[in-house]
C-alpha cells in the first residue's frame, strides 16, 4: 500500500484499515505459531503496512489541530 493512496483516504476509513490489518496479523501469527503459514514474509509487510496507516493517521491529526 502507498503512501500516496492511503492520504486520499478518509480518517475513519484509515482507521477500519487498521483494524482489519490487525486482525489479519493476529492471524498471521497464530497460523506462524501452529506451523502453517505459507508466506511468512507477509507478516513483515503487514506491520510496515500498519505503521503507513498510523503515520497519516498522525498526519491528518496534526493537520487538523
Amino acid at each position: 500500500m502507498k503512501m500516496a493512496e492511503l492520504r486520499e483516504v478518509s480518517a475513519d476509513e484509515l482507521l477500519k484499515k487498521e483494524q482489519d490489518m490487525r486482525k489479519e496479523l493476529f492471524n498471521l501469527r497464530f497460523q506462524k505459531a501452529t506451523g502453517e503459514i505459507e508466506n511468512p514474509m507477509r507478516i513483515r509487510a503487514l506491520r510496515k503496512d500498519i505503521a503507513r496507516v498510523l503515520t497519516v493517521l498522525t498526519e491528518k491529526q496534526q493537520k487538523n489541530a
